[in-house]
């Protein structure tokens, strides 16, 4: 029996050095390419199929597309490479981040493992979730679109976009057991080592007739010639209000051959990196809300700007934060004009 128990504890602590290891690479890299995550994870993901049966390919597509590589903001500062938000029931460490809301509440984890494992554990002990265990462990398409269906994500392109990382990836092989020496079908891009798949709006999905972007973490498409709001509405499965509600538009609006059309509701702030805006000549508040994805009412409000106002070219437009009211005091004295004596 001590023979046995001996043999048991080894490949525990064998894994525990693993997991020490990989949490302190994500101090070492300072941007990790996919290639990089992958093979530094992968291990991580297989334990966790092992333990949960949630397929591997589906855990590294989701953390891939959730922490950007490993290189956003909470994988960096709380482990959270699953960006999975605190709830009610959350007894662990937290870290407060903007994210739909300003300062909302994320879990963080002392190691990496931990966050595989609260992941794991999130989506089996969800009832939402449930129904994913009666599917083939090795249908990661299946897994996907059911992720999707239950609602983990909002976007509405979220399944192909684990789909395309598996497929490109080949990450389906960890599921049947085998082993992988690291291609992708990526690998000749000369901005593979640099792509960023999450919080920002550098890939396009094809879905139907349209390509779906993402912008600020919401769909959009481009309008084309011969678009109308009903054919819209069915193409994509909308209700009938939702194009018209998530645009800001009336009802008897016309579509326009180029312009921008969300897909999903507009955000209080544009993505970061983008604080300001410099207006140019014959851009209006509506289009500026619909060139960052931010809702036109706050875009109002960040700038102390009344509803239904333009602004003048040359003028500088806050898109994050609201601008200082001692700007505006500033604005003021610039143009009082005083008589000559």
């Amino acid at each position: 029996m001590k023979k046995k128990i001996i043999l048991f504890i080894i490949p525990v602590l064998i894994v525990s050095c693993n997991v020490q290891r990989v949490s302190n690479s994500s101090e070492k890299y300072i941007s990790l390419s996919r290639k990089n995550y992958i093979e530094n994870y992968k291990e991580l993901a297989i334990n966790e199929m092992r333990r949960s049966g949630i397929p591997a390919s589906i855990t590294l597509a989701q953390a891939l597309l959730e922490s950007n590589n490993g290189n956003s903001t909470l994988a960096q500062k709380a482990n959270n490479h699953f960006g999975i938000k605190c709830h009610n029931d959350w007894r662990g460490g937290t870290i407060y981040h903007d994210d739909d809301r300003k300062g909302e509440c994320f879990r963080r984890y002392k190691t990496i493992y931990e966050s595989y494992i609260d992941h794991s554990d999130f989506i089996v002990n969800g009832r939402r979730y449930s129904f994913l265990f009666e599917l083939e462990p090795t249908d990661y398409k299946a897994w996907a679109r059911g992720l999707q269906k239950a609602g983990y994500a909002t976007s509405r392109t979220y399944a192909q976009l684990l789909i395309r990382i598996i497929e490109d990836n080949q990450l389906y092989v960890y599921d049947r057991g085998g082993t992988l020496n690291f291609t992708s079908t990526n690998e000749n891009d000369p901005g593979f080592n640099n792509q960023e798949l999450a919080d920002v709006d550098n890939f396009t999905i094809q879905l139907n007739k349209h390509k779906v972007y993402n912008k600020n973490r919401i769909d959009y498409i481009i309008v084309k010639d011969g678009d109308t709001f009903e054919s819209l509405t069915r193409e994509f499965e909308l209700l009938s209000w939702e194009l018209f509600k998530y645009n800001e538009l009336e009802d008897g609006a016309t579509l326009e051959e180029g312009e921008i059309l969300y897909l999903q509701p507009k955000r209080n702030r544009a993505e970061h990196g983008f604080d300001f805006h410099t207006v140019t000549e014959g851009e209006t508040m509506y289009k500026i809300s619909q060139m960052y994805g931010i809702k036109l009412k706050k875009l109002y409000e960040k700038n102390r700007m009344e509803v239904g106002t333009e602004p003048e070219p040359g003028q500088q437009l806050w898109l994050r934060k609201r601008k200082p009211e001692s700007e505006i005091n500033e604005e003021s004295y610039d143009t009082i004009e005083f008589d000559e004596k």
